[in-house]
Formats: C-alpha cells, sequence, structure tokens
C-alpha cells in the first residue's frame, strides 16, 4: 500500500489497535488510584494514624498528578508516549511498594502520595487521548475521547470490587502488593502507543510552534483560562468522593458493601456517561453542554445531603454520579484541541488538568481536616455545591473555536 493510500486508510477508519491498547492503559492505570478509599479505615486501624495523615498522602498524590501531567505530558509530545508510558509502570509499581511497606507517615506521604501520582500522571488517560488526537481526524476526536474516558471508568468499576476483595482475602498490605506487580505490565500493553506529535495524522498538518510560545498563547487566551479554572471544580468534587465517599458511609452505619457496590457503579455508569458525552460533544456545544453537567452535579448533591440517606439513595446516588463523573473529560479536552490543535495537546490538556488536580488536593485534604475538627465531611459536600453551580457560569462564554494565529501553517 501507497504512503497516500495508507493515510487515506486512517482517515476514512479508525487505528483500532492504538485505541485498544489506549484504554487498557486508562483502564489500568486509572483502577489502583480510584480504589484508595478502600485502604483508608483498614490501613489507619493497623498504623496508628489519623484520617488527616491519609487524606494529606492521598492530596499529596492528586497535587503530584497534576503537577506531573503537562511534564510527562510535554515529553511524550517530544520523545514518544510509549516511553512515558513505560515509565509510568515501574513509578506507579514503587509507590504502591512504598506505601504498602511505609512504617512513618513521611513514606505514605512520599510512595502513596507523591509516587503513585506521578504514576499515573505518567500514564494518564490525558497522555493517552492526546496519542489518540493524534491518530484521529478532527470529526471523530470527541468520540475516541469518550472511548479513552469510559476506559478509566471501567478501571474503576473493575478495581473496586477487586480491590475489596483482595483485602478481605489477604488483607491491604498483600492487596497494595499485587496491585504493584499489575503495574509492570504497562510497558507492554502500551507498546502500538509508539510515536511522537508528529507522528500518525499529526506529520500532515502541524502548527510549528516552540514549547514556550504555545504557553504564551494558551495562558493568554480567555476561553482556555474559563476552562482551566472550571476544570478545577471537576477535581475539588470527584477526588472527595473516590477518597471519603467508603468512609462517609461507614459513618451513616450503612454497610461496608454498599460502599463498594457505589464505587463500583459511578465506574459501571460513568462508561455510559462518558461515551455519552463523546458523542453529545461532537454534535453540540461543549461549553454549554459543561455547563449542564457541573449545574446537574450540584443538584445531585444537593438531593442526596437534603433526602433520607439509607442504602437506596446511596445506590441511586453513584448511579446518576456516575452519569456525570469524568462526562467533562472529552468536552474539555476537544475543547483544548479546538483552541490549538494537537501539537502541544498533552502539554496544555496536561496544564488544564493540573487545575483540575489542585482541586483534588483540596478537596481530598479538606475533607479528611475538618472531619477531624468537627467530626462531619457536611461542609465539603456544600462547598463541592456551590462550586459546581461556579464552574457552570464559567463555562458559558468559552467560545468553541480555533485561537486566531497571524499565520496558520496548516489547519488541524
Amino acid at each position: 500500500m501507497s504512503r497516500a493510500s495508507a493515510v487515506q486508510t486512517q482517515q476514512n477508519g479508525l487505528p483500532w489497535l492504538i485505541i485498544i491498547c489506549g484504554c487498557l492503559v486508562a483502564a489500568l492505570t486509572f483502577g489502583p488510584r480510584s480504589a484508595m478509599g478502600f485502604y483508608q479505615l483498614p490501613l489507619l486501624a493497623e498504623k496508628g494514624w489519623d484520617r488527616t495523615t491519609f487524606s494529606l498522602a492521598m492530596a499529596l498524590q492528586n497535587l503530584a498528578w497534576g503537577f506531573g501531567t503537562p511534564i510527562f505530558g510535554a515529553l511524550a509530545d517530544r520523545y514518544g508516549t510509549w516511553r512515558v508510558l513505560a515509565l509510568s509502570g515501574i513509578i506507579y509499581c514503587a509507590g504502591l511498594v512504598m506505601m504498602a511497606t511505609a512504617t512513618s507517615p513521611g513514606m505514605l506521604y512520599l510512595g502513596g502520595g507523591i509516587m503513585v501520582g506521578l504514576g499515573v500522571a505518567s500514564g494518564s488517560f490525558g497522555i493517552v487521548l492526546a496519542a489518540f488526537a493524534r491518530n484521529v481526524v478532527p470529526e471523530r476526536r470527541s468520540f475516541v475521547f469518550g472511548l479513552g474516558t469510559a476506559a478509566g471508568s471501567a478501571g474503576m468499576f473493575l478495581f473496586a470490587p477487586l480491590s475489596q476483595g483482595l483485602i478481605e482475602a489477604y488483607g491491604w498490605y498483600q492487596s497494595l502488593l499485587i496491585m504493584a506487580g499489575m503495574m509492570l505490565l504497562l510497558p507492554f500493553i502500551a507498546i502500538p502507543l509508539r510515536g511522537n506529535s508528529k507522528s500518525g495524522l499529526a506529520q500532515q498538518a502541524v502548527y510549528e510552534q516552540t514549547m514556550g510560545a504555545a504557553l504564551k498563547e494558551a495562558l493568554g487566551h480567555r476561553s482556555y483560562n474559563l476552562l482551566v479554572a472550571g476544570f478545577f471544580v471537576c477535581g475539588f468534587q470527584v477526588a472527595f468522593i473516590t477518597a471519603h465517599f467508603p468512609a462517609y458511609i461507614a459513618d451513616l452505619g450503612i454497610e461496608a458493601r454498599y460502599a463498594v457496590l457505589a464505587l463500583a457503579l459511578i465506574g459501571f455508569f460513568n462508561i455510559i456517561g462518558s461515551l455519552s458525552a463523546g458523542a453529545i460533544a461532537q454534535r453540540y456545544s461543549k461549553p454549554h453542554f459543561l455547563a449542564w453537567i457541573y449545574f446537574g452535579r450540584s443538584v445531585l448533591v444537593t438531593a442526596f445531603l437534603l433526602l433520607p440517606q439509607s442504602p437506596a439513595s446511596v445506590i441511586v446516588f453513584a448511579v446518576l454520579m456516575g452519569l456525570l463523573w469524568l462526562s467533562t473529560v472529552p468536552p474539555t479536552n476537544g475543547l483544548v484541541a479546538i483552541m490549538f490543535g494537537t501539537r502541544h495537546l498533552g502539554l496544555l490538556g496536561g496544564i488544564a488538568f493540573f487545575s483540575h488536580q489542585i482541586g483534588s488536593f483540596l478537596g481530598v485534604w479538606l475533607g479528611g481536616y475538618l472531619y477531624d475538627r468537627i467530626g462531619s465531611y457536611d461542609p465539603v459536600w456544600w462547598l463541592g455545591v456551590v462550586l459546581g453551580l461556579f464552574a457552570a457560569v464559567m463555562h458559558l462564554p468559552i467560545r468553541e473555536k480555533p485561537v486566531e494565529r497571524p499565520t496558520l501553517a496548516a489547519a488541524e
């Protein structure tokens, strides 16, 4: 097949090997960190530490994840996605081992916090989605972004019962070591994602721009800054629930199995929500769609807190929250690609995600800190409601169009 024919085939179809392996990477990296809440109570019971200690470790994990994502994204843009994903497996494995063997809060902060966070950052779905974008025509990007995000959701769906089952069968220590071993599969699964920002379809149409110029352009763009600010709220909301929902359920006197079921349902319905978000964002206004997602989250949390809380209400909440969980990711990454193209998508998408993770840090840490001070998670729940309304308003002025450039070498 000639080069022209190969290019035409790639444009007409989808690179399914890249998509499938990228989805497996997203599931494997997102799964263990989404199950961290199950380790809180057994780990603290054995170590004698308080919830603030565990919350700070998880908050540092989210912060390291956010800080590392634009850095690893830029490295993947330049040196290739596979190299960065292979590194992810090694860092992630080491972090989980250190978390399991921690003899002090400092080791927990370094292993379960910073190293696991950097492991997730170097294998995050943001890096996977940037690889997808380079190999898929613009008309199909939101769809494949939905697939990649849904795969991360599948990881949450699978690892919630898996983690709890491993803890019950072998204890939290052995469970962490087993998951550490799973991370060593990443370098092999990621092999088809070889290539950098000039690979795939991107080799036909790249707006040449230095990293510094790309940063200056993005940070001076009003719509991008609004998008970044809104993504902060997404991180605050979902990270708080991921880290503290099992403990919150236990405090209500509801059986632990409902917490497992709730997180599994969030993961399962997030698959539906992410796929639907990819399809919807392909056809309708992405900024308005994002505004409705954040508004819906605030309404849902308000209803959950005000209505009688029971196993049934926990299940209903999990199903509806799952539909809204990571449905923000396909339209958010889609907007970044529309605004600036794919040349520095790993970097610019990573900066937006860094904002997301600053929100995650605050949501996780504040949840544990306030609980130890006042014995309740309610203030953080209500703060999330207010921030959701704020984010809904912030997305309305965003313009869904490419940034204006004096000269454009090629349209993305």
